[in-house]
């Protein structure tokens, strides 16, 4: 098997995967969570809810798999069980079914600490001039600042 050359330092390059597995657990868990609501969500808000935190998790859906994707072209192992991606993600579970106000609020600050998250990974990406990663990591902040600024509008 031939060796990896694409411009970017194998030390740079597994920094920038271990700041990508902590966006794809972050993101994982959010998806996991914006899926359980969408499940369980009830109240006067119930069909806005139910379709808007579906629009959610479609979306996390594909963006986990360009995430974990872009980790595999860095050449590094993308974590792929719970166990893993709990461990990483800063992202808190919810063990109980909240309100719909409540789920508003939970997702609202899932979708921040996923920016937050974000801006770790782009700062490694911006270093190393991994554009590629860069590119990737800008599109995924941009996407989670507009979900928390549109959830947070809900509960004004």
């Amino acid at each position: 098997m031939s060796t990896i050359n694409i411009g970017i330092k194998e030390s740079d390059r597994i920094q920038i995967a271990e700041g990508l597995k902590r966006l794809l657990a972050d993101t994982y868990t959010l998806y996991l969570q914006t899926h359980n609501f969408h499940w369980n969500v009830t109240g006067p808000q119930f069909r806005e809810l139910h379709l808007m935190f579906e629009e959610h998790y479609t979306e996390m859906a594909v963006a986990v798999d360009d995430i974990a994707e872009r980790i595999r072209t860095l050449d590094v192992v993308a974590p792929g069980t719970y166990k893993a991606l709990a461990s990483l993600s800063s992202i808190q579970e919810v063990d109980h079914v909240p309100s719909g106000e409540e789920m508003v609020d939970i997702l609202t600050q899932g979708h921040e600490q996923v920016v937050r998250t974000c801006r770790e990974a782009l700062k490694m990406a911006n270093e190393a001039d991994d554009e590629s990663t860069a590119a990737l990591v800008s599109d995924r902040m941009r996407i989670h600042e507009k979900t928390a600024w549109m959830l947070r509008a809900l509960n004004r």
